[in-house]
């Protein structure tokens, strides 16, 4: 499958090396393609990992033994297959995954379980063993790559390759975050979305950076959604290798704790808006701001309800200021949330308020900022406090045409 690169792309970023990773890629030829469909990270001994994964109870093999993994908290690599999601493939699909950990954790003289393993692709066709052992066979003899190269791997529908790195100061030693993801459809915040993969030099305790990582989590990955539908296969993990040479972070207490949590926070949200911006079909990225909401988590779950609506979403793609179509969203979010209190607004300008459209409301600005390819909504719901973003994407008829054909 050919797809344009997305309008909204964004060039891949600069991102150094980071001490105790190593980047390879093979082809395991898991589809019928021309391209590197494998990405193997191998991560120095005393890695720490962290991970997030999706909340669907039809999840494939790989998120059910990456939990249980995670919560070991010691990792040595990380396999990426792409073109086969392994779920819905029962005991076949565990032997695959079995297979390759055994692989790896043999050449890495490491325990099976510090082998991390993710798929993403077809659902419902078994990862076939074969081109699995011949597939990591060929990554572990490949020569080191490009942070570029390993996210292009890693993508199915993806239209460009996305990657993002902070830098900070922890315990007066220089650390560094990066990232790369992929994910362009069946993206539903239901505690991440998609495939993740962040890396840092920074020595972190586990349970730290699994608190970290969650946190980040809440306000980045789990405010996106491009079409509603939370994949089998989400999975956002956290690798910490301790190069950098830093006393250990255990917790908020520990000098530069906090800067680090903030890296790990700004490199979530850069993935998540990448994951977004390259939702299949998009031509308009939308950020969606509820104010007013009885709480922060209420105000999220409006957020999604506007972000997921397909009237409001084709209404963007037509560049239509319909502010009807945002009180319906509004009003079946199944949250605290009263007609009369409600002003909706676009691109900081508002069209309603308190409950009534306004006199005074001119559309030619409006239709003027829904020509462009950033998009602003504003909900106030007039109730409390409570506040949320949420990004999403127009709907256009590139979503069906890349659907549609998928299995192709």
């Amino acid at each position: 499958m050919n797809l344009d690169r997305s309008p909204l792309a964004l060039p891949f970023p600069a991102i150094p090396p980071i001490g105790g990773v190593t980047l390879r890629v093979a082809r395991a030829r898991y589809k019928e393609w021309d391209r590197c469909d494998l990405t193997y990270a191998e991560l120095a001994e005393g890695t720490a990992v962290a991970g997030v994964f999706t909340k669907n109870v039809c999840c494939s093999t790989e998120v059910e033994m990456g939990r249980e993994q995670a919560r070991l908290g010691q990792a040595r690599a990380l396999i990426v297959n792409a073109g086969n999601s392994n779920a819905f493939t029962g005991y076949r699909g565990r032997e695959a995954v079995e297979q390759i950990m055994a692989q790896v954790a043999g050449h890495l003289h490491c325990e099976p379980s510090e082998v991390f393993v993710s798929s993403t692709g077809v659902i419902g066709v078994p990862l076939p063993k074969d081109k699995a052992r011949e597939g990591v066979a060929a990554a572990l003899g490949a020569p080191p790559c490009s942070w570029e190269e390993a996210a292009t791997t890693i993508g199915t529908t993806d239209t460009f390759p996305k990657g993002a790195v902070a830098e900070t100061i922890v315990g007066g030693r220089r650390v560094i975050v990066a990232g790369i993801i992929k994910g362009s459809g069946m993206i539903a915040p239901d505690m991440a979305t998609m495939l993740g993969y962040l890396f840092t030099d920074a020595a972190v305790e586990p349970g730290f950076l699994q608190q970290c990582l969650s946190a980040a989590n809440e306000s980045t990955f789990s405010c996106i959604t491009v079409d509603s539908d939370t994949s089998t296969s989400d999975t956002v993990l956290a690798f910490a290798t301790g190069k950098a040479g830093n006393a250990p972070l255990a917790s908020f207490d520990d000098p530069g704790a906090d800067a680090f949590a903030a890296a790990i926070h700004d490199v979530c949200r850069q993935l998540a808006l990448l994951v977004v911006r390259d939702g299949e079909g998009a031509q308009k990225l939308i950020e969606v701001r509820v104010t007013g909401a009885v709480s922060d988590e209420s105000a999220r779950k409006v957020g999604l309800a506007i972000a997921n609506s397909p009237l409001v979403k084709t209404a963007v793609a037509g560049e239509d200021a319909n502010w009807g179509r945002v009180v319906m969203a509004v009003g079946k979010a199944g949250e605290p949330a009263d007609r009369d209190k409600l002003s909706i607004g676009f691109g900081g300008i508002w069209a309603a308020r308190d409950g009534l459209p306004l006199a005074d409301y001119d559309e030619a600005p409006v239709a003027a900022h829904l020509k462009g390819r950033e998009i602003q909504l504003e909900v106030d719901l007039g109730l409390g406090e409570g506040r949320a973003t949420v990004w999403t994407c127009d709907l256009t008829h590139g979503y069906i045409a890349i659907n549609a054909d998928y299995r192709s």
